[in-house]
């Protein structure tokens, strides 16, 4: 029988992608392995890999197309010995009543909390029959948890944070309307929930209002409400990508779930300046005869960051709402300012690694992400990460975490100040750090050792050599 291929979940964000490309046509053969579209994620342009073989037989999403939910069809496959013309015309007569499969997403670690339950049978039926996958064989599952829960004997799917955001407004999930695919309640339907929108009728002819008590005012005013401030013809009104959404979303549940501290030193970095420079000036010239490598402050900060890491191993955790992760890596995440946002490629191992190959690392990252070709392996995980805006003249600012991370360090620029040393005023190059706390998994004696380490390895960059 002709195999439904499915748009995929290519990160555990991931509810709606764009279909940028089909790199095959109707009537096109196809085998295992085959290229044959472009999907955009909100982070990067992913190749989408053909398992069965068979014939294209009707393109139900054509090129271009935005907002394509997760797991709904995108195509129709004709596999061996089924004629694929009259496949295609049962999938054009079926296309205007084509919906979406009814099967839960499969099972997702909530990158904040690491949890995720088994999907019903259903789901790993329908997952079975999928056409295709994602080329990088990793990560496919869609954004929040297919756990349900039964309300009036119908199964009510939501994500993590949807359920925790329910449970703690007193909120009926069997009541709330869900917007995610397939019907999934998400965070943004809880919220509405909250101010008395999307429910469902309740049982006897009650009010539909959460818990049955009277509606919340609205967190936010909505945008007709913020378009109504301001005259008519005076602005311009930009549509959020998906990227920008994404952020979003992720920014607001950081600081709506994770209770932030903040720790600030100082750094003097003239011993780092010193030693950057002996190490450029060192570097072999290639067959180009150009330098073979080219190291930058941040490069040592992240360095520096790893390392701290290793030298207090209880900072190089993650938190979950079961227990904490202990990582045994020092995997060090950088924000990569891209056009329309940020993402933040991770260097693996980064303590173990020599400055030379993390340079040549960190711009091979901002290159491909640029061009949104990032795998997803190469900017989920890490424990903490780096954002630095010395470049840009901030002196001093506080990032926010991204989870699953559980600190970030935000970076200042340096410059050359006054300071007394030996009871004598002297010039000195200082930069400042700032420390990003999950108080949760790293309490604030154990944030200050932390960035006590972090401090030591970049005021003393031999540390990092030997």
């Amino acid at each position: 029988m002709p195999i439904n291929i499915l748009m995929p979940a290519l990160s555990p964000t991931m509810e709606k992608g764009n279909l940028a490309k089909w790199l095959k046509k109707e009537g096109d053969k196809v085998r295992s392995g085959d290229i044959i579209a472009e999907i955009e994620t909100d982070k990067a342009t992913m190749e989408y890999e053909a398992v069965d073989e068979g014939t294209i037989a009707r393109i139900l999403v054509p090129a271009g197309t935005a907002d394509v939910a997760v797991n709904s069809p995108i195509a129709v496959l004709a596999v061996e010995g089924e004629v694929a013309a009259v496949i295609a015309d049962e999938a054009k007569a079926a296309a205007p009543k084509a919906e979406a499969p009814k099967a839960a997403a499969k099972p997702a670690q909530s990158a904040a909390q690491g949890q995720g339950a088994p999907p019903p049978a259903s789901a790993q039926a329908s997952a079975g029959a999928a056409g295709t996958v994602p080329r990088v064989g990793l990560h496919d599952i869609a954004s929040g948890s297919a756990a349900g829960q039964q309300d009036g004997g119908a199964r009510q799917f939501a994500s993590p944070l949807a359920r925790r955001l329910a449970k703690e407004a007193g909120i009926d999930l069997g009541r709330v309307e869900g917007s995610g695919p397939h019907g999934r309640v998400v965070a943004r339907d809880v919220e509405a929930a909250r101010g008395g929108k999307g429910l469902k009728p309740a049982a006897g002819g009650a009010p539909a209002t959460a818990a049955g008590a009277a509606p919340m005012p609205a967190l936010a005013p909505s945008d007709e409400a913020i378009k109504a401030l301001y005259p008519e013809g005076s602005y311009e009104f930009v549509p959020h990508d998906q990227m920008r959404r994404i952020i979003a979303q992720r920014l607001q549940v950081a600081k709506q779930t994770i209770p932030h501290f903040y720790l600030t030193v100082t750094c003097t970095i003239d011993g780092l300046l010193a030693a950057r420079e002996a190490v450029n000036a060192a570097a072999p010239k290639n067959k180009d005869g150009k330098p073979a490598w080219k190291l930058s402050v941040n490069d040592f900060v992240i360095k520096a960051l790893a390392m701290g890491l290793k030298a207090i191993p209880d900072a190089n955790v993650t938190w979950t709402e079961a227990g904490l992760l202990k990582h045994k890596a020092a995997d060090v995440a950088v924000a990569v300012a891209i056009p329309g946002g940020l993402i933040t490629p991770v260097v693996r191992n980064a303590d173990t690694k020599p400055l030379s190959v993390i340079s040549a690392e960190m711009k091979d990252f901002a290159t491909r992400a640029r061009a949104r070709r990032l795998k997803p392996e190469e900017y989920q995980g890490g424990a903490t990460a780096v954002s630095n805006l010395g470049m840009y003249g901030i002196e001093e600012f506080a990032a926010v975490i991204n989870p699953p991370h559980a600190t970030i360090l935000a970076v200042g620029a340096g410059a050359q100040v006054p300071v007394v040393k030996d009871g004598k005023i002297e010039i000195a190059t200082q930069m400042k750090i700032t420390l990003s706390t999950d108080h949760r998994a790293v309490d604030g004696a154990l944030g200050a050792e932390f960035l006590g380490a972090v401090k030591r390895f970049i005021e003393t960059p031999v540390m990092m050599v030997v």
